[in-house]
């Protein structure tokens, strides 16, 4: 039996990136269990200035839960830290990082355009 090491990520259709609009902050998961703050907060500061690094932690084990949030100054380094990182093997893990969205504060899932 061969075992195949093929990855393939899918976490944004590349014919969207044309009709996203990007902000400065970026979501990124798939992250080892064990990431720390300043390792996740170096790993992005290579694309421009981090205005804010937040990993997700669980409270019972202290742990990240492999997702967090970072902010850059411009929309500019966002985009460049998506095209560069997103499925990318970091500590032996294949990230997914792509535009961060908001939820709806209605909650009704349903765009109005009048």
């Amino acid at each position: 039996m061969r075992i195949g090491a093929s990855f393939r990520c899918f976490t944004a259709l590349k014919s969207q990136f044309s009709t996203v609009r990007f902000s400065s902050e970026i979501f990124v998961s798939r992250l080892s269990f064990y990431t720390k703050h300043e390792e996740f907060r170096s790993m992005f500061s290579q694309f421009g200035n981090v205005k804010e690094a937040r990993l997700i932690m669980d409270s019972r084990t202290g742990r990240t839960k492999g997702f967090g949030f970072v902010t850059f100054e411009t929309e500019d380094e966002a985009h460049e830290a998506i095209k560069s990182m997103d499925c990318k093997i970091v500590q032996g893990r294949l990230i997914s990082v792509e535009p961060a969205t908001t939820k709806k504060a209605d909650g009704d899932g349903v765009d109005s355009h009048s």
